[in-house]
């Protein structure tokens, strides 16, 4: 059964779920961050029917975050890698992985990141880009941007 599209919704949230919002889109995104690039070896670490994997891959490359690279002719075979609009979703997937090491793994994050400059284990902190501060939805309020439409009034993030 085919979900709902958002596809008209005038909403970053909503585009972004037309994008990377189905089952595995975002599973294949993290593996596509730990260098899987092949069909196969996808499959083999999610554990994806061969068929839904096709499908997922199909969409991500249709959508711009994924490009396939022929690695071989006959038969033909592709490495799926991450254009700069897939290497975008970093921050999400950063986000979405530190929310699940937080609130869903009782025994902690089965990964854990390096900041490859000091050597040091860390986790990414949205920051102000003005003053620096750490962000979070109490020292924030939403305003309508330039892409809102007539009328269109934004979501209330620090009123929760």
């Amino acid at each position: 059964m085919r979900r709902k599209s958002f596809g008209t919704m005038n909403c970053s949230v909503a585009q972004t779920l037309e994008v990377v919002g189905e089952w595995w889109s975002m599973l294949i995104v993290r593996d596509a961050f730990l260098g899987v690039t092949r069909f196969d070896d996808f499959q083999t670490r999610l554990g994806i029917s061969r068929n839904i994997l096709t499908n997922r891959l199909e969409h991500l490359v249709e959508r711009g975050v994924l490009e396939r690279q022929p690695y071989q002719d006959r038969p033909v075979r592709y490495d799926y890698l991450l254009t700069e609009k897939g290497r975008g979703l970093w921050h999400v997937l950063a986000a979405m992985r530190q929310w699940g090491d937080e609130w869903e793994c009782p025994h902690g994050p089965p990964v854990v990141v390096e900041h490859l400059s000091c050597g040091e284990l860390t986790v990414v902190v949205p920051t102000c880009t003005h003053c620096g501060e750490a962000l979070d939805a109490a020292s924030m309020k939403a305003h309508a941007g330039p892409g809102a439409g007539p009328g269109q009034l934004p979501v209330l993030a620090g009123s929760a």
